[in-house]
């Protein structure tokens, strides 16, 4: 198998990782706000997600000679390591759980602030874990620094994402209110082009106003009525509430990762060698996706946050915006590979600099949703801030990567 043993190598696979990760939500992010279900997407994803684990098993964990002390992906599926496995389904749970809040937490709260705390909040708890984990082979004077820096970038999304909220009801209110006086100056409420009364809940920007600018009150009407998951009227505890469990759940996935393949607290019995990164991964793939599958076909008949019922059969004749979402998949699967193998190389604390995704996210968030067009000043610095806090905190963060002694 092929195993990534220098520094430099470690860093080329985090960058990679980085890129993936920060690019494959966006997508998702795309189909919500289109109006495509968050259930039939995730499982499209899901699908994707698993197949790119068993693409990196077959390719880079059957490379060269097979071993007793370093035996190829297929060798490694007979052998008795069931507590390794259990470490590594047990992180594919969190992380599909994890997975499946944010889809609704970028909803309510936007890709920009929903990756940051979550990134954030992964790092203060996982990387603290791992470092533990890892004997302590990252620099704790460079390291733990970063970790403070991603704390207050955790305390800073909050303030965005609150800050944002009341510019998006000053704007709302504004076009309520214009509307009011349009209505007292004359004899007949005014109304769409298909004729129905003026009412944010009901009136229908996309088709009326296909054109409106990003962050403008039109814009926000026009997305809400296009929208898969409706937000309009709902709690800004709600958005942060469902972001917060998603970070914790995430800042699980990689110490049990850790645990799987480095066996710190000797679990396997003797003469049986620890996982490799690769058959790790596809066991921490396979129960990720069997969640997702379980939890996805509930929520076709079941969903949650008031969205939508569909089917089994509507999912399956549902095309629209398909090869996005099987994308994303490939993008997740191969961007968490490429996470692992550079943090079995350089330490699972300094890997956690692949949390800087919310650098990506943010680029996509702006570019593509228009997030914080024609927000206030307030908002504005607040994101810069954050922003600033970020990337400070994700080169503390490689700084700190050490070398694994794997004799």
């Amino acid at each position: 198998m092929y195993v990534v043993e220098s520094k430099g190598g470690a860093i080329a696979c985090m960058v990679m990782a980085l890129l993936l990760l920060g690019t494959w939500p966006a997508l998702l992010t795309l189909l919500e706000r289109r109006g495509r279900l968050p259930q039939h997407t995730y499982l499209d994803y899901s699908i994707t997600n698993l197949l790119a684990a068993l693409i990196i098993a077959l390719t880079f964990g059957e490379i060269g000679k097979s071993s007793h002390h370093h035996p190829n992906f297929i060798q490694q599926l007979s052998q008795d390591n069931w507590p390794s496995v259990m470490f590594a389904m047990a992180g594919g749970i969190v992380l599909s759980l994890g997975n499946l809040s944010t889809q609704y937490a970028w909803a309510f709260v936007g890709l920009s602030v929903t990756e940051v705390i979550t990134a954030s909040i992964t790092v203060v708890i996982g990387t603290t874990l791992n470092y533990f984990l890892d004997d302590k082979i990252n620099k704790a004077e460079i390291l733990f620094p970063g970790v403070a820096c991603f704390l207050i970038a955790v305390c800073l999304g909050s303030a965005v994402h609150s800050s944002n909220t009341a510019d998006n009801k000053s704007k709302l209110q504004s076009l309520s209110a214009d509307m009011n006086q349009e209505s007292n100056t004359t004899d007949v409420p005014p109304k769409s082009s298909k004729g129905k009364i003026f009412n944010l809940e009901q009136y229908d920007y996309f088709f009326s106003h296909p054109c409106a600018k990003a962050g403008t009150a039109d814009f926000l009407v026009q997305l809400e009525n296009r929208r898969s998951i409706k937000v309009f009227g709902k709690s800004t505890f709600i958005g942060l509430s469902i972001t917060f469990f998603a970070g914790v759940c995430f800042s699980l996935f990689s110490p049990a990762f850790n645990l799987a393949t480095n066996d710190q607290w000797h679990m396997l019995s003797d003469g049986i060698p620890h996982l490799s990164v690769y058959t790790a991964f596809f066991y921490f793939s396979v129960s990720c996706f069997v969640i997702a599958i379980v939890l996805n076909v509930v929520f076709l008949y079941r969903p949650v946050l008031n969205s939508p019922k569909t089917t089994l059969k509507a999912y399956v004749n549902d095309w629209n915006g398909r090869g996005w979402a099987l994308l994303a998949g490939f993008l997740c699967g191969f961007g968490n590979g490429l996470q692992f193998m550079g943090g079995q190389a350089a330490g699972y604390a300094a890997a956690d600099a692949v949390q800087a995704l919310p650098l990506v996210s943010t680029f996509w968030g702006i570019l593509l949703f228009g997030e914080y067009r024609r927000s206030s000043k307030k908002t504005y610095a607040l994101l810069i801030s954050m922003l600033l806090m970020f990337m400070l905190a994700v080169g503390i963060l490689m700084a700190s990567s050490g070398h694994r002694n794997e004799s």
